[in-house]
């Protein structure tokens, strides 16, 4: 089964960056597209950059625009998230998940790493 394991996440001050991993593990990783998404305190998950495993399409959700770059790593399956110009409303639990298919949603969600901004 596989399973995605994220890191990278810490304290940093504002205006700081960081590179999240997220790396998947198990049997043959096959998939149509890896995501980002974040959830800050008592707010709801919300999406924050995808990319197309095949041709490295990436998305972005308008606040990070400029700021995060996803990328991946075919031969690791594994993708990346670089965060740079980190504010406190960055502050979250980021997530990468995985989407098998391009009809379907993300159905395989890693544990998740805290990103602390400070002021």
């Amino acid at each position: 089964q596989v399973q995605l394991v994220e890191s990278g996440g810490g304290l940093v001050q504002a205006g700081g960056s960081l590179r999240l991993s997220c790396a998947a593990s198990g049997r043959t990783f096959s998939v149509y597209a890896m995501g980002w998404f974040r959830q800050a305190p008592g707010k709801e998950r919300e999406f924050v950059a995808s990319i197309t495993w095949s041709g490295g399409s990436a998305t972005y959700a308008d606040p990070v625009k400029g700021r995060f770059t996803i990328s991946r790593d075919n031969a690791k399956n594994t993708v990346y998230l670089q965060i740079n110009s980190l504010n406190p409303e960055d502050t979250a639990v980021y997530y990468c998940a995985a989407r098998p298919t391009s009809l379907g949603g993300y159905r395989l969600w890693g544990q998740g790493t805290q990103v602390t901004v400070s002021s």
